[in-house]
């Protein structure tokens, strides 16, 4: 009786009220066009001027939102009498709004793009938080600051435009190295002397993405301007990093394998909020698409990359995998969820593009970029495979409701032991801090470093909240009390060590102003680390404070999460407990390291002697950067 049921219903038509739903969207699809043809004869007219007669004749105002559209239940449609519904702009969704204005496509030139990304705010200027010179003309920018009014000038634009991008390539490239600066600034084709170039526009995505980062660290009179209103944050900044994902979106980035997709995913993930309970903050999606078209495109494949022709390409690819393949493992650690990916997902090596001719400098032979990286890449891979290990084992229901089986902490505690002494002295912050620092060795040193530091951190933090399986269940117990107490004391110690180490690396970085112009490298080490000292009741917080303040110049969460971390500690100073299973720990912790680890009083030595060198730091600006310092990449090898 239920095949034969199954079989009628395979005949019968669709309900009506399917397709109801079907005839409202194509009256509201229908309703869009009109409006659009309605525009076309006005499209070059003035929108949202103000009385004191402004000029601006720029595009209408833009911003496309990431919260799917409103569509209405089946019981809210009346088929019988549809009526016209004026929908509000923003209301729109956003396919809808995106395929008739503007027409960016692939092919699109960087000015029409800018036309875009710079439109005006969608803001009132009913109550904005500055207060105007007496002869400031309205302007529709006006929510952006006073100078934001120069946005309406299409030459103003693209100078604007050429130094966003010179601060991308001078702050963020140098930690993210994913793109070819000469072909980048050549493809642009924004400077009036620029030659003609048979070869296609940049991916508007990619602009966007570059603009956005360009914003969070530039000093332009402009934002300056714009941040001038409570909290110093650039409401022009976050409105740009929304159109960057917003245009990602619309032009199907996360959707369709490509290496221009891989590049765009990879860049817009860390430029979010990286808070991952802010709904439009870090949640992975970008990282994750990144990785799903390096999968589709067969990068994990050895047999693949080689066969890969053009070196850029290649060099390219391969360092987008790598940085995926480690901030897979990594950002499972730290968000605790599952990795995507697992060892044995691929095969390539660590370094497959072909070396660069070696140079003669005096006399000397430059080693080939696989002897300066191989190193790096084995370390940081072989910290990645232990977070995957901790990741698949740490973050599941069953340790959530039974605890640790003590045979995982063990050899948790013995991997992280093994790496500590086989790659730390290669990567972390060396002992002998004799010659100049500059930006990008400091602050990779210092991440490498605190990288490591942090495992500790999480594992401790597991350990606490979920506690040792055998002793919570009383089943199991091939050990004894005395045993597994040890282990918990060793993984207390090294975390207490760990966070005092990145609380000292936090202290010098923040001194120089370099956590200003980090694109979150250090950050989720700051949070993790002053969230412990915090939770000790330990002064040394305020080094991860300090920091988190000074990130918070780029990132508006670190203001709040360095507001959350004081209230915690002085909570914690009033008597408040902040631990659970490991709470009987935490009286030896509270009066420094035990003598449990040989490498804790190392920490507080690094940290005296770090700080002592901070004179040795060049001091950044925005601006030494493009006249001074002049950066090295740390990934020698070709990219595009």
């Amino acid at each position: 009786m239920q095949n034969q049921m199954h079989e009628l219903a395979k005949t019968l038509p669709p309900p009506r009220k399917q397709n109801t739903a079907c005839d409202a969207c194509r009256h509201y699809v229908q309703q869009a066009t009109n409006e659009k043809k309605r525009n076309n004869a006005v499209s070059r007219r003035p929108r949202n001027l103000s009385s004191s007669g402004s000029k601006y004749v720029g595009p209408p105002s833009l911003t496309l939102s990431t919260e799917p559209p409103h569509v209405p239940s089946i019981p809210e449609i009346q088929p019988q009498s549809p009526q016209p519904i004026a929908t509000p702009q923003h209301d729109v969704p956003l396919m809808v709004r995106y395929g008739f204005y503007p027409p960016l496509t692939l092919n699109t030139p960087t000015r029409e793009v800018l036309r875009f990304v710079f439109a005006p705010p969608d803001q009132s200027t009913g109550s904005l938080p500055f207060t105007f010179p007496p002869h400031h003309v309205s302007s529709p920018y006006d929510a952006w600051g006073e100078l934001a009014s120069k946005l309406e000038d299409e030459n103003f634009r693209s100078e604007f435009a050429l130094d966003l991008v010179e601060v991308f390539f001078q702050i963020v490239h140098t930690r993210i190295p994913l793109l070819n600066p000469e072909q980048f600034r050549t493809r642009l084709q924004l400077q009036p002397s620029a030659m003609p170039t048979n070869a296609p526009p940049l991916h508007p995505a990619l602009v966007a993405t570059v603009l956005a980062w360009g914003t969070k660290f530039s000093e332009h009179p402009l934002l300056a301007a714009d941040r001038r209103r409570p909290g110093g944050q650039s409401l022009l900044a976050k409105t740009l990093i929304d159109r960057a994902r917003d245009l990602a979106e619309a032009l199907k980035v996360h959707r369709i394998p490509s290496s221009d997709h891989v590049v765009i995913s990879l860049l817009i993930e860390p430029l979010q909020n990286q808070n991952p309970d802010d709904p439009n903050g870090f949640h992975g999606f970008w990282l994750t698409s990144a990785m799903r078209h390096l999968l589709d495109l067969g990068i994990n494949h050895k047999s693949v990359m080689a066969n890969i022709q053009d070196p850029e390409s290649r060099g390219t690819m391969i360092f987008a995998w790598w940085m995926t393949c480690i901030c897979d493992a990594y950002a499972s650690a730290y968000y605790r969820r599952k990795p995507v990916l697992d060892d044995d997902d691929y095969d390539i090596d660590f370094y497959t593009a072909d070396p660069i001719s070696a140079d003669m400098t005096d006399g000397q032979v430059a080693p080939s970029p696989r002897e300066q990286l191989e190193g790096y890449y084995r370390a940081a891979h072989s910290l990645a495979r232990t977070a995957r290990q901790m990741s698949r084992q740490l973050w599941r229901p069953a340790t959530d409701s039974d605890g640790i089986p003590f045979d995982s902490l063990c050899t948790f505690a013995n991997a992280l032991t093994e790496w500590r002494d086989k790659y730390l002295n290669l990567v972390g912050v060396p002992s002998n801090f004799e010659g100049e620092w500059d930006f990008v060795s400091a602050v990779s040193s210092c991440s490498s470093d605190a990288t490591y530091h942090v495992m500790w951190i999480i594992l401790f933090n597991a350990l606490d909240d979920f506690g040792v399986k055998e002793l919570n269940t009383g089943i199991g117990m091939p050990h004894n009390h005395l045993e597994i107490d040890a282990v918990m004391r060793k993984v207390a110690d090294e975390a207490l060590h760990g966070a005092l180490r990145i609380s000292g690396l936090a202290g010098v970085l923040t001194s120089n102003g370099y956590l200003r112009l980090d694109p979150a490298v250090m950050h989720i080490s700051c949070i993790l680390a002053g969230t412990l000292l915090a939770r000790l009741g330990r002064p040394e917080v305020t080094n991860c404070i300090a920091g988190l303040k000074q990130y918070s110049y780029a990132y508006e969460e670190a203001g709040d999460q360095a507001n959350e971390m004081n209230r915690l500690f002085n909570r914690v100073r009033l008597g408040e407990l902040e631990l659970n299973h490991m709470a009987n720990i935490a009286p030896r912790m509270q009066g420094g390291s035990s003598s449990s680890s040989p490498h804790s009083h190392h920490g507080h030595a690094m940290a005296s002697n770090f700080s002592s060198t901070a004179g040795n730091f060049s001091k950044p600006t925005i601006y030494d950067f493009k006249h001074k310092m002049h950066p090295p990449d740390p990934i020698p090898f070709p990219c595009m």
